[in-house]
């Protein structure tokens, strides 16, 4: 080992000049030691571009529906298996650095990806999560459908808003709406989590920015100002909905959302 990496199996770091088991198929990497309690056979992982630094949503997602990331599949499902019982979920930060490193080991492997269980810290798991979302060229919500998003959010009758807020869904681009869909459901059952102690309001307010955004990629001063508030209120307007409206766009074809 010449840059130190996280055992698969364990997940404590492999030290610089010790000797490690890597497989030449699917490059799982572990301690000599930990040979034994090695996962069962791997089959070989076919050839994956990486994707890229950025780019719109649809650039990620798969060629079959649900048309959500494979990034995206795999954070939430670390973080359901074994996040669901850490306190401030989504709202306490990770470590910056390991962020920042994971997201760009995931970015460059593409669809095929190196296993999260090694990433001791949760919430470097839910930072590469934001991370990923943040990056975007684009907000989930699409700039083009952002005002309408805000209209429908602003209705003071709940019936109607909620209304509204099914149709400009339905207008979103497949790959935006599936990823927002499956999001929702993954939000909603985080807030029903007592011990994360996140309710749907401070979901919004960790969600609002980063799902919804802004209309432009260079929001003026005073729009960042005026936009902050309503978009909270988009995404726990969103969380209101019931979870078969969302189910109805993710679990058509939810054995493609298990991550390989």
């Amino acid at each position: 080992v010449i840059r130190p990496e996280p055992c698969c199996v364990c997940g404590s770091r492999i030290r610089f000049g010790k000797t490690a088991i890597k497989c030449c198929q699917c490059q799982l990497l572990l301690h000599t030691k930990c040979r034994e309690q090695c996962p069962s056979l791997c089959a070989p992982r076919p050839h994956h571009h990486a994707w890229p630094h950025e780019g719109v949503l649809a650039d990620f997602a798969p060629s079959t529906p649900p048309l959500v990331p494979t990034l995206v599949v795999q954070c939430v499902t670390e973080v359901e298996a074994r996040g669901l019982t850490e306190t401030g979920l989504y709202r306490v930060p990770g470590a910056e650095q390991l962020v920042r490193e994971w997201k760009r080991k995931l970015l460059r492997a593409g669809g095929a990806l190196p296993a999260l269980s090694s990433v001791t810290d949760i919430h470097v798991v839910c930072g590469v999560l934001k991370d990923f979302l943040r990056g975007l060229k684009e907000p989930l919500v699409t700039f083009s459908l952002h005002p309408a998003f805000l209209r429908a959010a602003d209705i003071p009758d709940d019936a109607a808003s909620d209304i509204a807020l099914r149709h400009v869904v339905s207008k979103l681009p497949p790959a935006n709406r599936d990823t927002l869909a499956f999001l929702m459901l993954h939000l909603l059952r985080v807030s029903h989590s007592p011990d994360c102690k996140m309710d749907v309001f401070n979901l919004s307010r960790v969600f609002g920015p980063t799902l919804v955004g802004h209309s432009t990629a260079n929001p003026t001063p005073l729009a960042i100002m005026e936009d902050t508030p309503r978009q909270c209120k988009v995404v726990a307007r969103l969380l209101s909905l019931p979870p078969d409206f969302w189910r109805g766009f993710v679990e058509t074809e939810q054995e493609n959302l298990v991550p390989m």
